[in-house]
């Protein structure tokens, strides 16, 4: 593939006002990560966030908390007479941010999208389901532009959708597993399937009065099946014909890791993918011991988990290994960083999902190294100062930061007289690859240019200038990102692919060209939008968006 043509400085300068967004304020900083403040507040609780091709973030939380902190604009209300706390409601309950200014802006919601889920068609489009109330059976979808807003479709949905799970089809499809008394799924848009069709498995794994099995983890595994995760176990499930594939075996110990009991999990970077047989790994971390829901209630907060669970779900004969973290913890998240390894953030040492039922803040993020030895994959962070539990957010940016916000464990906006206020400020995490010491290096993407069009199975061209004299070509590692729909500790349609190098070739002035063929199929990753990186020696780029057919 040839390189665009377009001056090579004009980028770099870019990069440079790309890295230094303004108005940040250091809070830590140390080889293990650092902290950055990024606005004190935004006026509203980021208990969604989703990461668009735009570089804008949408974040939300629930239009029955009563007034937020920011006003929507022109003197607009929002009039619903169904809505719970507050009919006539001024105030915005939704924001964009924009990364690259670091400010953000009001959107309007009509309808209570609490606890609800989503993910990005592969147009770019956000499309956004389900919630509470009146919110329940609506699908929201939001453009990628300067100046877009919420639109509604009222009954999108089949049924009422809150505490779903989503995932994006290689046919383009979303589909919406589960949900509070929903023990089926549904596809949007309804195009082949306008029904909900029965999932006994949610049932199955339903605990009376608790749940356990809401969020599900949902993940599309290599051979176009569906792994799905929740309580304690899992299954392979062909959702074309409806028929469970495979059962996987009981987490050791049975304890639960779905909400409200809310672990986190990841499926784990893809890589070898000119394999024949290509591995397929989930990584289940975190949650409460059975019983801790109901022992909350009473003023009894248990310690959570400080277990992970490891499964290669393509195994014939798959088997749970179980590990240690260095920090027990519920409602976490886990967020896959460009250059393969895991970040686990936010979170409780104690207590479960729901008002007032968490203690023990988390403060130190963890990182995890999938490629490590088993007894040399942990390593704890610096810590933040602000606590991030019951509907905390987190996702991963183009530049290799991580955002985090939210935290509101309380029915209402309460900022006084509780343990832990409602949580309105962003701040962003960047781990230590970022570190300044780290910049020689690191590779700049100089081609193909952002937003730049690729297909399944073809061999592209990357090219990349790395100022330094001890470039490794064999390191050189070409990975793929797809963004995530995060909320309630689960990182939805979340996918990073290790596309590796064919071939590395210096073509001088420190430049050069790093070849890799891109997925094979849908199955591997769904058409739609992507983050490409180049990571050297552990270290990436930053990301170029890119399109994939």
């Amino acid at each position: 593939m040839a390189a665009p043509s377009f001056m090579f400085s004009t980028l770099l300068l870019l990069q440079l006002l790309f890295a230094l967004l303004p108005h940040h304020r250091t809070l830590i900083s140390a080889a293990d990560g650092n902290w950055q403040l990024l606005q004190k507040s935004i006026g509203i609780s980021a208990m969604h966030m989703q990461l668009l091709r735009n570089d804008r973030v949408i974040m939300f939380d629930r239009t029955d908390f009563g007034p937020s902190n920011l006003s929507l604009p022109n003197g607009k209300c929002r009039n619903d007479p169904t809505d719970t706390a507050l009919q006539v409601d001024c105030t915005a309950h939704s924001v964009e941010y924009d990364v690259l200014a670091n400010k953000f802006r009001a959107l309007t919601v009509q309808t209570d999208v609490w606890c609800s889920s989503g993910a990005i068609m592969p147009d770019g489009n956000l499309f956004q389901t389900g919630g509470f109330n009146d919110g329940e059976r609506r699908v929201r979808v939001f453009s990628p532009c300067r100046t877009c807003d919420w639109n509604e479709i009222p009954n999108g949905l089949t049924v009422k959708r809150w505490y779903a799970s989503n995932h994006i089809l290689p046919d383009g499809r979303q589909i919406i597993v589960g949900g509070r008394g929903q023990f089926n799924y549904e596809f949007i848009p309804k195009n082949i399937v306008a029904n909900k069709i029965n999932l006994p498995f949610l049932s199955e794994t339903n605990d009376k009065g608790i749940e356990n099995n809401l969020y599900p983890f949902v993940f599309l595994n290599i051979d176009g099946n569906l792994f799905i995760f929740a309580n304690n176990r899992a299954i392979l499930f062909d959702y074309v014909n409806n028929i469970v594939v495979k059962k996987y075996p009981m987490i050791p110990g049975g304890k639960p890791r779905s909400y409200p009991s809310t672990g986190s999990a990841v499926l784990l970077p893809l890589k070898n993918l000119k394999a024949a047989a290509i591995e397929a790994e989930v990584l289940v971390c975190g949650g409460a011991p059975k019983g801790s829901y109901l022992q909350s209630l009473k003023g009894t907060f248990l310690v959570a988990l400080d277990t992970c669970a490891r499964i290669k779900i393509t195994d014939p004969n798959p088997e749970w290994v179980m590990e240690t973290m260095p920090l027990a913890r519920v409602m976490g998240d886990m967020i896959l960083l460009p250059n393969g390894n895991v970040l686990l953030i936010n979170g409780a040492g104690s207590g479960t999902a729901g008002w007032e039922q968490g203690r023990d803040p988390v403060l130190s993020p963890v990182l995890y190294r999938p490629d490590n030895n088993i007894r040399s994959r942990f390593e704890t962070q610096n810590p933040t100062t602000i606590p991030r539990m019951y509907h905390s957010t987190a996702v991963l940016l183009r530049d290799g930061r991580v955002l985090v916000g939210g935290s509101n464990p309380h029915a209402f906006y309460n900022f006084t007289g509780v343990p832990f206020p409602t949580e309105l400020s962003l701040e962003a995490f960047s781990p230590a690859y970022l570190d300044a010491k780290f910049d020689n290096l690191r590779p700049t993407i100089i081609a193909p240019k952002s937003m730049s069009g690729i297909r399944y199975r073809k061999k592209y061209t990357i090219q990349v200038a790395i100022n330094s004299n001890k470039v490794d070509e064999s390191s050189m590692l070409v990975t793929m990102f797809a963004p995530a729909f995060n909320t309630h500790s689960f990182s939805m349609n979340q996918r990073l692919l290790i596309l590796g190098n064919d071939k590395v070739t210096a073509v001088g002035n420190s430049t050069y060209n790093v070849e890799a063929t891109t997925p094979r199929s849908g199955n591997l990753a769904p058409s739609g939008f992507y983050l490409l990186f180049v990571v050297h020696q552990g270290i990436p780029s930053q990301g170029i968006w890119v399109k994939l057919y």
